[in-house]
């Protein structure tokens, strides 16, 4: 059995992961790339061996010569090729941010549901390594309830003279706030899911040149959010994320009525309740996991393996979750995700 690839869209991720990761599949060929530019699709063509350069998506998307479609584009574009990749009868698997609002996220996965396609979203790849070791504590009760928990998401440097970046233009990345659905993907594994949201933000340098025009633009994603999550479990999620902390840190911080653990780099460490120090998780050989999207993504194809991690359904979640942090910010009040 083989399976053919197209790429739409060719940015970082995709050149760093998924190409190498597709590559190394056996039976799976990338064959097409339609990139922003035919200039730009041709480099990733020739820099990968891909046979084929289009210089419109949807014809890649509609051509009888691939299988499934890899969207790696900016979220703008996520929604309309996801759509027409399913209608056409391909597996798609879409780059993270999986769309610009709740109501294309809802609409992608009504897609999803009505097709026999294989739909996935590139999951949050923070700390993956202890994920099946940490989550087997949770579920087990080493921690108690949860209580708190603290997440931070801070890098970048402050910069006003740096050009304008797609990801601080709403009409290219919609409702998305710098890592704040991937922080919030990673949150939900562990604690489940938000039921009211109370978010405030800045921005520091409200105008930046754009570089594709030489004229200045307004900024109109912030630079700096917090939020403060009500879970339906109860617990209270505290997020600060930033694109101005010079030496900030991405970390995740559980409090429980039993124990503690803390995500930082690229370790894991718990305490339960007769510790007095945090220590260093240990993870069994068979439980240490890591980056295998693409293999994942082509088990559920070839092998029929549900998808897990991350689901359209779950997709949709923090999308919602995206969007009442919005709303909040908007309208300077509390959010019940029931009302997204």
């Amino acid at each position: 059995m083989s399976l053919r690839i197209g790429l739409v869209g060719a940015g970082a991720n995709t050149r760093l992961r998924h190409i190498p990761g597709f590559q190394k599949i056996k039976g799976v060929e990338l064959v097409a790339v339609c990139n922003r530019s035919r200039e730009s699709s041709q480099r990733v063509a020739d820099d990968f061996k891909i046979p084929h350069v289009f210089t419109d998506w949807t014809e890649l998307v509609q051509s009888s010569d691939i299988d499934a479609i890899c969207v790696g584009t900016w979220p703008y574009l996520h929604c309309p090729v996801v759509l027409a990749a399913l209608a056409a009868g391909k597996h798609v698997l879409t780059e993270a941010r999986m769309a610009m609002n709740a109501a294309e996220a809802r609409q992608m996965h009504a897609a999803a549901q009505k097709s026999s396609q294989v739909a996935m979203v590139v999951p949050a790849p923070l700390w993956l390594e202890s994920e099946a070791a940490l989550l087997e504590r949770v579920r087990d009760g080493f921690f108690g309830d949860l209580l708190e928990i603290h997440v931070r998401g801070l890098g970048g440097q402050y910069n006003p003279d740096a050009p304008l970046h797609w990801r601080q233009r709403r009409d290219l990345s919609g409702l998305n706030i710098m890592s704040l659905g991937i922080l919030n993907e990673t949150v939900r594994r562990y604690a489940g899911h938000d039921r009211e949201v109370t978010a405030g933000s800045a921005i520091f340098t409200p105008q930046r040149l754009d570089a594709s025009t030489g004229q200045k633009r307004t900024v109109d994603v912030p630079e700096s959010l917090g939020v403060v999550s009500r879970l339906e479990s109860g617990a209270t999620t505290v997020y600060h994320v930033s694109s101005v902390a010079r030496f900030g840190e991405t970390s995740l911080e559980v409090y429980g009525t039993k124990g503690t653990f803390k995500l930082s780099g690229d370790q894991c460490f718990i305490a339960g309740a007769a510790d007095q120090a945090l220590k260093l998780l240990d993870i069994p050989a068979p439980q240490r996991g890591g980056w295998r999207v693409e293999e994942e993504f082509i088990q559920a194809i070839f092998d029929g393996k549900p998808v897990t991690r991350t689901s359209f359904a779950d997709g949709v979640k923090y999308m919602e979750f995206t969007a009442a942090v919005n709303l909040s910010l908007r309208e300077g009040r509390s959010v019940a995700l029931a009302d997204i």
